[in-house]
């Protein structure tokens, strides 16, 4: 029978858009569905997505060479992404690591050194003098020293690159379909999709829809992960707080236990018309199995004891933000089993899935993105593309 696409991705995020712009230089017939942001977060009772935000942080700086090679392709096309979009999303504000003096091979920042030398990365290694003097809005610890990717850095603004990358699919002849696809189905010769009460078939079906992905009967096998709450604390700055902020660089504080470690993003400009520092953790634990709890979830303000915990973390490290108003805001990171993000054929030969940020691939998304079109059109990954890395796991 003829269908109505070649492929249709499911879900406008920052992968399934990316998936979208990358194939339509591949193949025509390509279709993009999913929901916008909602007007009301609160009252929203649909599907979400983790990229409604201004402010993620990018940086090829990793202790894993798959992760680094992800972002640092990504890289590569921020710019002309922008330029061919005319939407600017990357802010080169750098990013700086801080912790306790790194070993080679031993702990995140010793590991990291070594996939720095193995990419020829450009890090500079600031001892502890050299990092306060550089950086003294940190209260940092006296040993820390600092590890700062000055260049190709800093941070992204999530919802611009994904309008950025549909913008560009749309142009390149992809059809934007704005609903919710409640159900895939593959009906031996060709697999259907069910959105918003029409029906859309295509020969191929591209599951990209993040921490949603075994929810609405979207794969015919459920993929092995675990989505996690996380909670964001944003400090609103004032003029004050600005001029000592405005020129931090993104910033990855390593602290002595796992729940201490910190990322914070420098002043960015909210919709709301106001400036926020934002910074989150890994402290939370709470994960979701129905559509209905990761929706309340999305629906709150995030965890109330993780974001004391935020406050309190910011203030010790930036005494200066005392006395500026907090709010907080949930999000959440899918964890495959594998530490990788999953691209691959599911048990039907016409259903893919891409997913699995891991909390860390905002940064990622368009390489991400390729690795899916590539799995549409050549339905497999070879060794350069991390095909064994990133092969899914099913429960």
């Amino acid at each position: 029978m003829a269908v109505d696409f070649k492929v249709i991705i499911v879900g406008r995020g920052m992968m399934g858009a990316a998936a979208a712009r990358h194939l339509s230089g591949m193949i025509d017939g390509v279709a993009l569905i999913g929901p916008g942001e909602p007007a009301e977060r609160k009252s929203h009772h649909g599907v979400f997505a983790s990229h409604y935000d201004e402010a993620r942080i990018t940086r090829s700086f990793d202790d894993n060479m798959v992760w680094a090679t992800l972002a640092a392709r990504s890289l590569d096309r921020y710019r002309e992404i922008e330029a061919k979009s005319g939407i600017s999303f990357f802010s080169e504000a750098g990013c700086l690591f801080a912790g306790p003096p790194a070993r080679p091979g031993q702990g995140f920042l010793g590991r990291a050194l070594q996939v720095i030398e193995a990419l020829d990365l450009d890090v500079e290694t600031l001892p502890p003098a050299a990092l306060r003097d550089r950086f003294p809005q940190f209260a940092l610890s006296p040993s820390f020293n600092g590890y700062l990717e000055a260049r190709r850095a800093g941070h992204i603004n999530p919802r611009a690159l994904v309008r950025a990358q549909t913008k560009l699919a749309e142009q390149a002849g992809v059809t934007v379909i704005d609903a919710t696809v409640a159900a895939v189905r593959d009906e031996g010769t060709f697999v259907e999709a069910h959105a918003d009460g029409k029906r859309y078939t295509a020969e191929r079906v591209l599951v990209a829809a993040g921490g949603f992905s075994n929810f609405n009967d979207l794969l015919p096998d459920a993929i092995d992960v675990r989505v996690a709450a996380r909670t964001v604390a944003f400090f609103e700055l004032s003029e004050r707080e600005m001029k000592i902020f405005s020129e931090m660089p993104s910033t990855i504080v390593f602290g002595d236990r796992d729940e201490d470690h910190v990322y914070i993003l420098p002043p960015v400009g909210y919709p709301d018309g106001k400036t926020y520092l934002k910074l989150g953790g890994d402290l939370e634990t709470r994960s979701f199995d129905t559509l209905e709890d990761i929706g309340a979830w999305f629906r709150s303000d995030g965890d109330s004891l993780e974001c004391d915990h935020l406050v309190s973390t910011a203030l010790r490290l930036m005494p200066a933000l005392a006395g500026c108003p907090t709010t907080s805001a949930p999000c959440v990171a899918t964890f495959t089993t594998s530490a990788y993000p999953y691209v691959g054929y599911t048990g039907s030969p016409r259903i893919a899935v891409l997913t699995g940020g891991n909390f860390v691939a905002a940064k990622s998304s368009d390489e991400l993105g390729r690795l899916g079109a590539v799995i549409m059109t050549q339905g497999w990954l070879g060794a350069e593309d991390f095909g064994r890395e990133l092969t899914p796991v099913f429960r």
